[in-house]
């Protein structure tokens, strides 16, 4: 794992010095601890920060071909990288170090762009190219041999951002790396709040930042002559391409095979390797398949919450330790992990909602006492409907029969009646239910999984917006109108909720540690496997992940295979009536904050009143106010 920055100059020469460079890079120190080193070419840069996990003493970037002419900067994992290297040496290459960095490089001498295609793994890399033209392989030639190519991993595991002007073209593997850079502004784009208000996150290509954006997953970038151009190379397939001819036992026997096969690639390492251990179905089968595959016990760690059991997981992360003699580690989560808020936001760079960063900032803490790389059980629920909205869907469609009279007094009387700040309660997530059923399906959807809704958005907005956050979710679905429901979910929440907020947190927390968190789930051919899958094996009436469930029996404790979805959830809303009751109001309500002018006063207050009399549970939308106002804190009003 590595942090990446650099740039290539629209003019002759370079933008601007080493220092600059260096005072970049030094922004990505944590992501790269062990190692760093930059570039200069004569119209580009690159530098890097690398945490050493393959070829330890030999792997330093950036990397420089045989002929000069060729530049790397990589930060991630390549896990086919030795067939490829085979491949590339019978095609007469040759090779100075073990690195899958500088597979790559070869990848990209060979194939030009289209290197990305053979790649399996998480990566986000920028190659240099100054051959003469003849050489070029991506697009039309150009009278111009400087080229930068950037690319992105399929499912958007590893991130990287770039600015422009009329000048030059950055990137980094970080925002923060590209405003160390004095000549980009930090303007913040206000057109995204209402996104980031209903989403928790601000979705791609936008940032909180204009003229920054985010390549999103599954794309290249290449910039010559002054031009940049956008290519996709991978899509999400779609579920609705089901193999009908799939049977259960067939399903059941690949699935395992390809999981097994998926974390045995990632054992692959120079450095100690362990794994997070929430006691859910997909974290546990996936310390099941390492306990199989390793010699020596598993280091496993699990988080848990001193103050509110329902929030609590770690008597099934123990039953799992017990079931496979993990070297096992937990930790205790408290109130005063709020301190923790400033260092969150400067890690993420922009906002963002999601409150288990506290939990995922500190299991990856205590993990990197022990390791340096991590798996996880990322990705599993995007693939199998392991999410409860998956079998709402299927509810919606019997509640939209029932007599409207029915449903006006149900909503009535949830709307009536105390909302607690326990994990599961039944009130709050019943009144999201069935306010929400009757609508279409991408406005039903983003109300089930969105902190604010529109109304509300507006209610709270001091200024008038045009941006409407459910017309941009539903571009999603018209990808895949046609589609059963449950297709059609599982393709949007890839699209959005996977890369959008979990890929993202687990990256910022992990590597704020120095932690490589990888994802078997999230294997290529295990991806495109399960979209093979007919939706009937993967939710069986209100049974989700139905198939994964049974290809895993007698490997998973039958405890977790039957235990309902929990997730990785911090009770901010017990907090925030509780030991925070204080904070919340004196931050979100300071003369700094409303003199920003994003929100009304009337209306936050409302919502603080509400959510600490127990009328409504408002924690998750507190958070990401709070989040919001930090971060303004951190990256404008003390850049």
């Amino acid at each position: 794992m590595c942090g990446i920055c650099g740039w290539i100059s629209f003019h002759s020469g370079p933008t601007t010095g080493r220092s600059i460079l260096e005072r970049m890079n030094t922004t990505l120190v944590y992501r790269g601890p062990n190692d760093a080193g930059v570039a200069i070419f004569d119209k580009a840069a690159l530098a890097m920060s690398r945490l050493s996990i393959i070829d330890l003493t030999a792997g330093h970037q950036p990397m420089i071909n045989d002929a000069e002419t060729l530049g790397i900067v990589y930060n991630g994992e390549v896990y086919n990288f030795r067939d490829l290297r085979q491949e590339l040496e019978a095609l007469g290459h040759c090779f100075h170090t073990r690195s899958d960095t500088e597979v790559v490089l070869h990848a990209y001498e060979e194939w030009g762009c289209e290197c990305v295609q053979p790649l399996r793994g998480m990566f986000a890399f920028a190659i240099y190219d100054g051959r003469p033209q003849a050489t070029m392989r991506c697009g039309q030639p150009s009278a111009n041999s400087d080229r930068l190519f950037l690319a992105r991993d399929r499912v958007g595991k590893k991130p990287i951002y770039y600015y422009h002007d009329t000048e030059c073209f950055m990137f980094a593997s970080e925002i923060k790396a590209i405003l160390a850079h004095p000549s980009v502004p930090r303007r913040i784009n206000r057109r995204v709040i209402p996104l980031y208000l209903a989403y928790g996150y601000i979705p791609a290509p936008y940032t909180m930042f204009e003229r920054i954006h985010e390549l999103p997953p599954g794309h290249t970038l290449t910039v010559q002559d002054g031009q940049i151009t956008v290519r996709q190379y991978w899509e999400v397939p779609l579920a609705g391409a089901a193999d009908d001819q799939l049977c259960e036992q067939e399903c059941r026997e690949r699935l395992r095979e390809l999981l097994e096969a998926a974390v045995r690639k990632r054992l692959s390492s120079d450095v100690p390797l362990g794994a997070f251990l929430s006691g859910g179905l997909d974290s546990t089968a996936v310390v099941a398949f390492m306990t199989r595959l390793m010699s020596q016990p598993v280091k496993t760690f699990a988080i848990g919450f001193e103050d509110d059991p329902t929030f609590n997981e770690l008597e099934y992360a123990r039953l799992a330790a017990r079931t496979y003699g993990t070297e096992h580690h937990e930790f205790i989560v408290r109130p005063d992990a709020i301190d923790l808020l400033p260092k969150l936001v400067w890690h993420y760079d922009q906002p963002f909602a999601d409150s288990s960063a506290i939990a995922t900032y500190l299991v990856s803490k205590l993990t990197r006492e022990h390791v340096t790389v991590a798996l996880t059980g990322d990705g599993s629920d995007e693939l199998f409907t392991g999410y409860e909205r998956f079998a709402a869907a299927h509810l919606a469609e019997v509640y939209r029969g029932t007599p409207q009279v029915v449903q006006a007094a149900l909503t009535h009387l949830l709307r009536a009646l105390p909302e607690s700040t326990r994990y599961n309660g039944f009130v709050r997530r019943a009144r999201r239910f069935v306010e929400n059923a009757p609508l279409p399906l991408a406005q039903c959807y983003l109300g089930w999984v969105g902190i604010f809704h529109n109304g509300f958005i507006r209610e709270l907005l001091a200024e008038d917006t045009d941006v409407d956050p459910v017309a941009h979710f539903q571009t999603c679905f018209d990808q895949v109108q046609g589609l059963d429901a449950i297709s059609q979910l599982l393709y949007v929440n890839t699209k959005t909720y996977l890369h959008g907020d979990l890929l993202v947190k687990t990256d910022r927390m992990s590597m704020a540690n120095s932690l490589e968190a990888r994802s078997p789930f999230l294997d290529q051919e295990l991806v495109e496997f399960a979209a093979r899958i007919p939706s009937c094996l993967k939710l069986r009436g209100f049974t989700t992940k139905y198939i994964l469930k049974r290809a895993l029996e007698g490997l998973v404790p039958h405890e977790i295979i039957r235990r309902k979805k929990h997730g990785f959830g911090v009770p901010v809303g017990r907090w925030f009536r509780t030991d925070l009751k204080n904070y919340v109001r004196e931050v979100l309500l300071s003369p700094l904050a409303m003199r920003r002018g994003y929100f009304k006063e009337e209306a936050l207050r409302r919502l603080i009143n509400e959510h600490q009399s127990g009328k409504r549970e408002h924690g998750h939308r507190l958070w990401a106010l709070l989040t919001l106002e930090i971060w303004h804190q951190v990256f404008i009003d003390h850049a």
